[in-house]
């Protein structure tokens, strides 16, 4: 075991370094490489892989909802994007812009797509033109550039993967249908798949996304008490659509604007469930988004039959889950550390004296639990060890929100918790004013992270001035 130790050491604490930490994880389970492109990064085939398990998930939801994938252009004319005034305005820090056309200058710059709501509007308006056209459902799965100033791996950085759903309706009841059945189908995500238990909420005005009427959002906490926004809900109303002409005949023959909505996750899943789940060994992954869910280890491989029954497992499982042998020279000991720093959610080792009685040991790595377990029952028992992990690691991310979630009446007692208990959301209550908004960020650190859709009515005053209160307000620090 002299070498899972070395293994282990190579990642530093989470309470010694967190940011060192989470870097630590990100390259020593092998997901991302640097790249001499400051900003970006390469995704590697193991982190690719999560994603994938997280895009056919979604992916399946959203056909699930009535939505079609599509594919828009990566360029977008600065004169589209600059049709709509709030939007152009909120990402012109962040855009990328292509000039040249191999030797030639261009006639007109192109911004290479930090969102594709331009784009869409543009589709949308050449081919909506009648109430029958309604509703348009789509989602497309492309790459994003913003030029982020400060990066980290999956959380921030310079180019992305995302989903974008866009979506085009009749009337504004039905866009804003569509607008919380989304937030419920990342909620439902992220509770049932990753693990991670999420707050549904609304974003202050100052906060929502550039264009919308309304931003709704999920917020996570993760282990070191800061937020993460995990997914985002915008009803647009009929702004873009007035911006870009759409218009549609209704069933009386007259003419109306559309109502939009749009709404988006990212490969910034990949460092929550980091962050969320995640100790001083490596990665937790959730079974679900796990690309290896069962490692088979051989025990003394050398010896007749141990590899061969190994394999015959791996086999079994295969029919179950994702599984997978390692039957390379490498010492036990090794692979424990290798596939514990991965995340792998089970381990199953066999060796010639459990051949001997039809036995394997099961090892579940959230909590290192042992178990033997016959060979006989080995799907049944599986399939129930990565229900265990999965609803182990909810918990344990259920628990660490609620021990750092702290209810304050005032401005002192705000900075009080923070200073007693470390980060973590702050509820208090807020009159509205956006004013009060900046003055508790400038004062406490902690801004406003959502309005929640479940509400409690702390007190009867603002936080901040002592006027009425409106809401009941998340606040904290975030990434």
């Amino acid at each position: 075991m002299a070498q899972q130790k070395k293994m282990v050491e190579a990642i530093t604490s989470m309470d010694e370094d967190f940011a060192k930490w989470y870097t630590d994880v990100c390259k020593k389970a092998e997901l991302v490489e640097y790249t001499s492109v400051k900003g970006c990064m390469v995704i590697r085939p193991y982190g690719y892989a999560i994603w994938e398990n997280i895009q056919s998930i979604l992916d399946k939801m959203f056909k699930e909802t009535g939505h079609e994938n599509v594919c828009m252009p990566m360029f977008i004319p600065e004169s589209l994007l600059q049709k709509e005034a709030d939007h152009v305005e909120g990402f012109a820090p962040e855009c990328a812009w292509v000039t040249y056309g191999g030797s030639e200058k261009l006639e007109e710059r192109l911004c290479v797509r930090p969102t594709s709501e331009t784009l869409f509007c543009e589709h949308f308006k050449n081919i909506v033109h009648s109430h029958r056209d309604l509703p348009k459902l789509y989602n497309q799965w492309v790459s994003v550039v913003r030029w982020e100033k400060t990066t980290r791996p999956f959380l921030r950085s310079r180019e992305f993967l995302w989903q974008e759903g866009h979506t085009l309706h009749a009337t504004p009841e039905e866009a804003i249908e569509e607008t919380e059945r989304m937030l419920n189908v990342y909620t439902t995500f992220c509770h049932d798949y990753l693990a991670m238990p999420v707050i549904q909420g609304q974003k202050t005005d100052s906060d929502k996304f550039a264009g919308a009427e309304r931003t709704y959002c999920i917020e996570a906490l993760m282990h070191d008490g800061k937020a993460l926004q995990a997914a985002t809900s915008h009803y647009f109303g009929n702004g873009f659509a007035k911006a870009f002409d759409i218009q549609f005949a209704n069933k009386d023959n007259k003419l109306e604007y559309p109502y939009q909505t749009s709404w988006g996750s990212t490969t910034r899943l990949i460092g929550a469930i980091i962050m969320t789940h995640g100790d001083d060994n490596g990665l937790v992954l959730p079974p679900a988004v796990a690309p290896i869910q069962a490692m088979v280890i051989p025990i003394a491989q050398h010896k007749e039959g141990v590899l061969e029954k190994a394999g015959e497992i791996t086999e079994r499982l295969n029919k179950v889950c994702r599984a997978r042998m390692d039957d390379s020279d490498n010492s036990p000991g090794w692979k424990f550390a290798e596939y514990e720093m991965k995340g792998v959610p089970v381990r199953v080792e066999i060796g010639p004296k459990d051949i001997e009685k039809n036995q394997c040991v099961i090892v579940t790595r959230h909590n290192r639990e042992k178990t033997f377990v016959s060979l006989d029952n080995l799907e049944d028992a599986v399939i129930e060890k990565l229900k265990e992990v999965h609803d182990g690691i909810y918990q344990s991310a259920l628990e660490n929100r609620e021990r750092r979630t702290y209810a304050a009446l005032t401005m002192d007692e705000i900075t009080k918790r923070l200073e007693e208990n470390g980060d973590g959301f702050i509820k208090a209550m807020w009159c509205g004013d956006e004013a009060c908004e900046d003055k508790v960020k400038e004062i406490t650190g902690v801004g406003s992270r959502c309005i929640p859709l479940e509400q409690e009515n702390l007190s009867d005053v603002c936080v901040c001035c002592g006027k009425p209160a409106k809401h009941m307000v998340y606040w904290g620090k975030a990434y």
